[in-house]
């Protein structure tokens, strides 16, 4: 596992380390504050600026990606820094780059004609969208916890300043809210921390999987790290604070919590079992149990949600029990099963970034056409807004599984994984699951095929919002067509397969 993770300490990278770490957090902290002296009132400055990033991770990919993991270390006095590049970094870099160029290339409009931002709120969010893709990119990175505890409080803290830009009552409430169980959840990795470091006196992630016994100290050190990053994926039962958050949240900053946020803490989580406790079977199967109650009681209240952004935010909890899986499918299983899981799981959360972001959008841009947050009231939005719901339904295709998406690329390997393994319950799960995602985004369009609507006042949705929705979107759907080209990643000499 620790070669699946590009963890390695014998591979040793021939790139400049301290350039690829300046390359991947510096460029986003620096466009950041560029945007928010800037404030860029068009999309087209931001595509020029995304280019920038988006070029030094090609250059990344180009230099490692068919090779072997890249490994360095840094040492400041007595402590030292491990981080790396392998196949799985690469994709979740590039899940990174995408869905926050998206999001600011959405963002100008959006906060100028949509919710009449204020310019300091407009400041604000130009550098904590930086500051979130280099906390995020470096919590990809990271091989050794220290980085991996710098990564999850930048990350966290930056939400917060997100969450809170509104400056509503609704949304100073939900951020507080979110700030404290953050922090909760901080503490309670911080304590796990603690144990490890002192009972075995290192914090990398492969020096550790070398020297840590099974024994109270460890299981105490994975119960505690294991919460706290759980509440912070808003996993199941601990994501009672995701659906107010969304809420109130601007939707670039939805697409963006949904997308990216809650999949990094899932990514460290599954990150340390996999590595520390790679036989703990027992364990992992009580997280089935959570993933399960996930799934159904997560599409039972988006298939009941009211209001439009709850049933995507309730979809989020839902099709993070997917995710969940991965630890049952994982952790103890047959090299086989274990396989077709590892691929199942990354390309879930891949396609779950794209589509779930797409959905976001889609779902701004009918708020906004029809003046309208209930489901209820996109009665007619099929004829008069046809491209924002068509955004909509491209993306609920791979959020659902159907084919040529690829969400259904990912469930088709996590349901061979559990037919391999005989893991029976897994496979109700994923079938339930499919089931219900497919239920709450049918009563969505049965509302909008509704011919007797009522006149409204319907406001016209700027093309470039439509657009942006659309094209990724359609991204979910026809990446699952190309879906070797990052299995390929994730099985090749640095992916680990």
């Amino acid at each position: 596992m620790i070669e699946r993770f590009g963890l390695a300490s014998d591979h040793f990278g021939h790139l400049n380390g301290p350039l690829v770490l300046l390359a991947m957090l510096g460029l986003p902290l620096l466009l950041g504050l560029l945007g928010g002296a800037l404030r860029p009132a068009r999309s087209w400055p931001v595509a020029l600026l995304g280019l920038l990033p988006l070029s030094a991770l090609i250059w990344l990919a180009a230099a490692v990606a068919g090779g072997p993991s890249q490994s360095w270390t840094l040492e400041l006095g007595s402590l030292v820094l491990h981080w790396r590049v392998n196949g799985l970094v690469l994709v979740l870099l590039l899940l990174t780059q995408l869905i926050v160029l998206v999001s600011a290339l959405y963002a100008p409009t959006y906060l100028r004609d949509v919710v009449h931002a204020t310019r300091r709120s407009q400041a604000w969010f130009w550098p904590l969208l930086g500051l979130l893709a280099a906390s995020l990119s470096l919590i990809w990175l990271a091989a050794d916890l220290l980085l991996l505890y710098i990564g999850l409080e930048l990350m966290g803290l930056t939400a917060v300043g997100l969450l809170l830009l509104p400056g509503k009552a609704d949304a100073l409430i939900a951020g507080l809210r979110y700030l404290l169980l953050a922090l909760v959840g901080s503490l309670a990795f911080l304590l796990g921390v603690a144990l490890l470091l002192g009972a075995w006196g290192r914090l990398d992630l492969a020096g550790l999987a070398q020297v840590a016994d099974e024994g109270i100290v460890l299981w105490v050190a994975m119960a505690l790290l294991s919460a706290g990053l759980l509440l912070k994926a808003a996993a199941f039962p601990l994501h009672a604070w995701l659906a107010p958050v969304h809420a109130s949240a601007w939707i670039p900053i939805s697409a963006l919590h949904a997308g990216l946020v809650i999949k990094a803490s899932f990514f460290i989580a599954l990150q340390l079992w996999l590595v520390l406790v790679p036989a703990a079977a027992v364990a992992a199967s009580l997280v089935g149990v959570m993933a399960g109650a996930a799934v159904v009681w997560g599409g039972l209240m988006a298939w009941r949600a009211a209001k439009l952004k709850d049933v995507v935010a309730w979809s989020t909890v839902s099709q993070l029990g997917y995710l969940l899986l991965a630890f049952p499918l994982l952790v103890g299983s047959d090299p086989a099963v274990a396989a077709l899981a590892w691929d199942g799981t990354w390309l879930q959360l891949a396609a779950h970034g794209l589509a779930k972001a797409a959905m976001f959008f889609a779902t701004g841009n009918l708020i906004l056409a029809t003046g309208e947050s209930r489901v209820e009231g996109l009665a007619g939005a099929s004829r008069r807004f046809p491209l924002a719901l068509l955004s909509f339904g491209i993306a609920a295709i791979s959020l659902v599984g159907l084919p040529p998406s690829m969400g259904f690329t990912a469930k088709w390997l996590l349901l061979h994984a559990a037919l391999a393994g005989d893991h029976w319950g897994w496979l109700a799960v994923l079938a339930i699951g499919t089931l219900l995602s497919a239920a709450y985004v049918f009563r969505v369009f049965r509302y909008s095929f509704v011919e007797d609507a009522p006149t409204l006042d319907f406001r016209p949705v700027p093309w470039g919002m439509d657009t942006i929705a659309l094209v990724l979107a359609l991204a979910a759907l026809l990446l699952g067509l190309v879906a070797e080209w990052p299995l390929a990643l994730l099985r090749g000499p640095g992916g680990g397969a």
